[in-house]
This record gives C-alpha cells, sequence and structure tokens, in this order.
C-alpha cells in the first residue's frame, strides 16, 4: 500500500478562542486515522480485547507547521518509520493535511503492544503482525 488517508470533519467543538483548531485535537485526528486503518485491517477493538492485548504511548510528539480552521477540509495519512522485529515496538507518523495539499502538522507516536493482564509490553499475536504488515511505509523504513 502506497497512502493510507482518511477525511476528518472539523466540528466547532473543536475550535479554541482564537477560531483554529484546539491543539490536542491535532493528535486526536492523528489517532482517529491510526485506529481505522488497524479495525480496516483487522486489528479491531474485539480482537484487542480477545487477545488481551492494546497499544500503549511512549512518546507523542506533533510539529504543527499550519493552523487548521472550520471549514477547512482536513485530510491525515499514515506510515510506520520504525518497527521492532518482533512487531512489540513501532514508530507510526501521521500527516495533516489542509484542503488536500498544505501540510498542517506531523504527529509522531512511539508505542508498543501491551498485554493488558500482566500490564507489560509483549509481542504481538499473528493477526496484528498481518495488519501492521499493510501500513505504508516510510523512505527511511527501518525494521
Amino acid at each position: 500500500m502506497e497512502l493510507y488517508a482518511k477525511k476528518a470533519e472539523i466540528r466547532w467543538a473543536d475550535i479554541d478562542p482564537n477560531f483554529h483548531v484546539l491543539h490536542s485535537k491535532y493528535y486526536d485526528y492523528a489517532a482517529y486515522c491510526r485506529m481505522s486503518f488497524m479495525t480496516e485491517h483487522g486489528i479491531t477493538p474485539a480482537l484487542m480485547m480477545e487477545k488481551n492485548i492494546g497499544p500503549i504511548v511512549f512518546r507523542e510528539e506533533c510539529l504543527f507547521k499550519r493552523e487548521i480552521k472550520f471549514g477547512d477540509e482536513i485530510s491525515i495519512t499514515l506510515r510506520m518509520d520504525k518497527l521492532s522485529p518482533d512487531y512489540r515496538k513501532w514508530t507510526l507518523v501521521n500527516e495533516l493535511f489542509i484542503n488536500g495539499d498544505t501540510l498542517a502538522a506531523v504527529v509522531t507516536v512511539e508505542g508498543a503492544w501491551m498485554d493488558t493482564k500482566l500490564r507489560k509490553v509483549t509481542v504481538p499475536p499473528e493477526e496484528f503482525k498481518i495488519g501492521f504488515d499493510a501500513i505504508p511505509k516510510a523512505e527511511n523504513f527501518n525494521k
């Protein structure tokens, strides 16, 4: 897969007193894109509950480039920057674009799969690996 993108609607509740999107919403849009991809590729919340495995975040940062305003159309892309050989740890990157071509933000997430019963980082089951293999890779992808 070369590119994965999701569109998101900007709601009035997403706007701050300066009439642009709240900084925290950029993270929410990126998470929406990541979870949409996982769900569409078999890593559903039901499967996570069944396997007692869920994603955790070690670090999340956003580089803000442009304001997003009410009425803008946004699309969020997803790519994988790093993946440990055993699939336990990963770095995913989301880019948020305004009206098709203006880069508004880059959200980078370093995370892992956690066993929700043992509360420890764990190697995910095969279904998770298959889903993660489908994530478009960054140019400098490192496994």
